[in-house]
């Protein structure tokens, strides 16, 4: 499960069978593989390699490296691109994870059971994925302040969506999420606090990173929403290279973690106003503050400049990685930077909102034909 196979990949057998052994494989002996955990595999009668269905393609994302917008920068940028996850965010992974566990425990049945649970819009999408996939019916509660594509693909998948007043934020979210619990007899997921949230990062995310690397980086960065990528990276990586520092990044406007109080921002994804109960602050060294203006326009520099079209969270995150390489006891080090979201998910927002009312108001050239 979440990996895929690659066109130079050996035959399934051999793949299953080295997969197994890494698998049980102490975490330092991984070092070298080239996948981490099981590959998608072969139907013996056919020989075809095809996921039973979407949750089998979540993972395995790449790593790239940064070229022309780390100006001024002694060190390399590695951007894990958690954008080409199939709902082209980070949050595929915990969506997959929070209901795949729950079933697991016998929590929750397909058919049955009301999922509940309030979102900031990435992990609604995908929950709403997942949930479409294995027939649950799912409720979501959303701030008004973001972006319209997430109302959008939540109908799409078939999720029914409450707004929320946008001066509230995540709080007013939860609140909301609660009150129908109750009165639905629903079963809300609570990605701030399950641990099958961080658990999913640190069996995958963080040895993905470990195995593409060979562990020779330095420094991971990641913006902090629910803390579950930061916290379950740090988890798996720490213990094997115990020098690693790890930078949280939220935004400067709402700076919780940095002991500020919280605001309204733009910085959709990260910054809920809150420290989550999954951000381990035990296991980050440092954290690090973007402002939404500067974080937007470091998202446009990126498709600009490296062809990769990423979210407003995205820019923080770059942003970020720079200022942990800036420092003196960084200079000629790697970052690998988490990469959460596709930018076309922003099309509607600050981010694009200029190009996309240019390209709505665009009149046609004549032509002769």
């Amino acid at each position: 499960r979440f990996q895929r196979a690659r066109p130079d990949a050996v035959p399934a057998m051999f793949v299953l069978s080295v997969a197994l052994l890494a698998f049980h494989a102490p975490a330092a002996s991984r070092v070298g593989t080239s996948r981490v955990g099981m590959t998608l595999s072969a139907d013996p009668a056919t020989g075809m390699r095809v996921a039973s269905d979407i949750t089998e393609v979540i993972g395995n994302t790449p790593l790239i490296k940064l070229n022309r917008v780390t100006d001024g920068v002694e060190g390399t940028i590695l951007g894990k691109l958690e954008s080409m996850e199939p709902c082209s965010s980070v949050k595929d992974r915990i969506g997959y994870s929070m209901i795949h566990e729950a079933e697991k425990r016998g929590d929750i049945t397909p058919g049955v059971t009301k999922l509940v649970e309030p979102t900031s819009g990435n992990t609604g999408i995908a929950l709403a994925m997942v949930a479409a996939a294995k027939g649950y019916d799912l409720t979501l509660t959303m701030p008004a302040s973001m972006s319209l594509e997430r109302r959008v693909m939540f109908k799409a998948f078939g999720a029914k969506l409450v707004l929320t007043p946008a001066a509230k934020g995540m709080k007013g979210a939860i609140a909301k999420a609660e009150e129908i619990c109750k009165k639905e007899n629903g079963y809300m997921l609570q990605q701030f606090s399950n641990k099958d949230n961080p658990k999913i990062h640190r069996e995958t995310t963080g040895p993905e990173i470990w195995a593409d690397t060979q562990g020779k980086f330095d420094i991971l960065v990641a913006g902090v929403g629910t803390g579950g990528t930061i916290t379950g990276c740090a988890q798996y990586l720490k213990p094997l290279k115990p020098e690693l520092k790890f930078a949280a990044v939220e935004p400067t406007e709402s700076a919780v973690m940095s002991g500020g109080t919280p605001g309204p921002h733009k910085i959709q994804g990260i910054g809920a106003g809150f420290i989550p109960d999954n951000a381990d602050m035990s296991l980050i060294d440092e954290v690090i503050q973007i402002s939404a203006d500067d974080a937007i326009a470091m998202a446009r520099r990126m498709a600009k400049e490296e062809g990769l079209m990423v979210g407003i969270s995205s820019g923080a995150s770059v942003l970020a990685a720079k200022a942990m390489l800036a420092k003196p006891e960084n200079k000629g080090k790697t970052a690998v930077c988490i990469i959460p979201s596709f930018g076309e998910r922003y099309l509607s927002t600050a981010l694009y909102e200029n190009l996309f009312n240019e390209a709505k108001d665009q009149e046609p050239e004549e032509v002769d034909v």
